[in-house]
């Protein structure tokens, strides 16, 4: 029995202005609250954008809550002259815990390489928040076979030189490209696989404490149907949600899994 803590994250990604932020948060406490959800069972985190972490930190201090938040993606600029960028100080200021980097959307809109992901990851990591690394396939390298091989080449090109203690610190979501906003889903199997093989590496490259240690979780169209199925799998450790994070309900549905 894993001693990893699930994670139930909620991407936002370019969704929601501030007004209705505040009204998703408020939702999902009092669902959370109604269903008497065990946070030591299943942590819940909210990525919101940018332009609604303001709010969000609001809610969760003044209400007291045990819902966590963190940001989209950063900089790995400190500050200056770098429009539209945001970094990590910002991100510290506002209270966030947690930083994605690498999400496919980034990769493939922003051109982000494995070396600027992990230079994200570490800037992250140093200003005390934690690495959300995404990693993921293409349909073509599915349907190659190549898929496992790909994911952890993504992996270990972002975390090289990275010392075993410090990847212990990180959380690793992986997202098979071909199942994420189309309906699609690889089956909890596809994803145990994957998963498995993250686990496997960290084991070969960093040892057994860090791969025991390093979350792994799940992203593509999970949804309230298929996550007792994926959170069954052993080395699933939670979910990078999508669309279904933008509902309370169905986003506190899939936090209580273990009921």
């Amino acid at each position: 029995m894993s001693n990893r803590t699930p994670l139930m994250a909620g991407n936002w990604k370019m969704n929601l202005d501030h007004l209705e932020a505040n009204h998703l948060v408020q939702g999902l406490a009092m669902e959370l609250k109604d269903s008497d959800h065990d946070f030591a069972k299943c942590e819940v985190l909210v990525i919101p954008p940018f332009t609604d972490i303001r709010t969000v930190q609001t809610i969760v201090e003044a209400d007291g809550l045990d819902i966590t938040y963190g940001a989209q993606d950063v900089s790995i600029h400190d500050n200056g002259a770098y429009t539209g960028e945001i970094s990590t100080a910002m991100l510290t200021k506002l209270g966030c815990s947690y930083v994605v980097m690498g999400h496919s959307e980034r990769r493939e809109y922003h051109n982000e390489s494995d070396a600027l992901v992990g230079a994200k990851a570490r800037k992250v990591l140093d200003a005390g928040m934690t690495p959300i690394l995404c990693c993921g396939e293409a349909l073509e390298i599915r349907k190659a076979g190549t898929h496992v091989e790909f994911v952890l080449g993504q992996i270990r090109a972002a975390l090289e030189g990275w010392s075993a203690e410090d990847v212990a610190k990180i959380v690793i979501a992986y997202e098979p490209i071909w199942a994420i906003g189309t309906g699609e889903t690889a089956t909890a199997e596809d994803a145990q696989e994957v998963c498995g093989a993250i686990r496997q590496a960290l084991r070969a490259d960093y040892g057994d404490a860090t791969a025991e240690a390093t979350r792994v979780l799940y992203g593509g169209s999970a949804k309230p149907g298929n996550i007792k199925e994926l959170m069954a799998q052993a080395d699933v450790d939670g979910a990078l949600v999508g669309g279904a994070s933008l509902k309370a309900d169905s986003f506190a549905a899939m936090a209580s899994f273990y009921a």
